[in-house]
């Protein structure tokens, strides 16, 4: 298959280009110079550097011209806080613009692709007393991207979307966005007090071979949850702050009253800045961070036929990149 990766000198994109080489197949990257592409980086790769969400319609048509399969692996994730409104600022970069290259990339006779989005959409689904797409504008815009892009793949294009978890691991030249969102954060702590709940992982290169295996074989509209094993926060925290060198540090578990305390002072300083969360701090610990936001991914592995382990492996070396010692 001629695959073209939006997105490849990303995180998800470059293992989804190491994965696609591995199976065999030819591979484009499209994506903005904001590196440098070293050694590291697959000789035989084609990369075009361009701003997707810049070029026109029919400037788009033109660059997916003679591809069989796509990745879309570009767009904020919910550790993105924009300027306020939230809403705006994630569904024209999920929904608006995403759906636009999908539409480009039906027109100029792509056959099947792989849009990756968040495991948040699979919780909608399953927990709909928790309306959380009505609570959490990240959430609205991840819902609204699966329906919009599989819709928008019509007859002639099958379109699978990925619904990704938390995810570890490394690449060259980036430093992973967990070391704001999270690493420096407990660092900074003398006791570490999270939230009760945990939430499904899983290792970046098994990701991949998700991404590239739906792209082979997934079937036509499905959102397919991506993950490996479930995890309490307080593990997880465990595993970062031993590999820190921080053994002896204490994790002690927030009750859900008084995080939600917290959470609505976070609000209202980020209102004052001009920012706003995509998840809503007043609401985010009472409905997913003191949840377990646990699943069985047992479906997905057999029909896309990825691998599962190495998570404890993937969160060391996440850190190690990160605190070397």
């Amino acid at each position: 298959m001629k695959i073209i990766i939006v997105g490849g000198t990303g995180f998800l994109g470059y293992h989804s280009i190491l994965e696609a080489l591995k199976r065999g197949h030819e591979v484009s990257s499209i994506s903005i110079p904001d590196i440098e592409l070293g050694d590291w980086f697959p000789k035989d790769v084609t990369v075009k550097y361009e701003n997707i969400f810049e070029m026109t319609f029919e400037e788009l048509v033109q660059l997916f011209k003679g591809y069989d399969g796509m990745v879309y692996a570009v767009g904020p994730d919910d550790r993105i806080t924009p300027k306020a409104p939230a809403y705006k600022f994630f569904h024209d970069r999920l929904v608006i613009a995403c759906t636009r290259v999908i539409e480009a990339a039906r027109e100029a006779g792509i056959q099947r692709c792989t849009v990756l989005n968040s495991y948040f959409s699979y919780f909608d689904r399953i927990w709909p007393d928790k309306k959380l797409t009505e609570r959490h504008s990240y959430i609205k815009c991840r819902v609204e991207q699966a329906a919009s892009v599989i819709e928008a793949g019509g007859e002639t294009m099958a379109v699978m979307v990925m619904e990704l978890p938390y995810i570890f691991g490394t690449m060259p030249e980036r430093i992973p966005l967990w070391k704001d969102a999270l690493f420096d954060r407990v660092m900074g702590m003398k006791v570490v007090f999270f939230p009760r709940g945990g939430t499904n992982m899983i290792a970046v290169e098994n990701v991949a071979e998700a991404i590239i295996g739906a792209l082979e074989h997934g079937q036509p509209g499905m959102r397919y949850p991506i993950g490996d094993e479930n995890m309490s926060y307080k593990d997880m925290l465990r595993i970062v702050l031993d590999t820190m060198g921080l053994k002896k540090r204490l994790i002690i578990t927030l009750p859900t009253s008084l995080a939600t305390i917290i959470g609505k002072w976070m609000k209202r300083r980020e209102k004052k800045r001009g920012f706003e969360s995509g998840l809503d701090l007043e609401y985010v610990f009472k409905d997913i961070l003191s949840n377990e936001l646990y699943f069985d991914p047992t479906s997905s592995v057999e029909e896309l036929g990825y691998k599962q382990g190495g998570i404890r492996q993937a969160i060391e070396a996440t850190v190690k990149v990160l605190y070397p010692r």
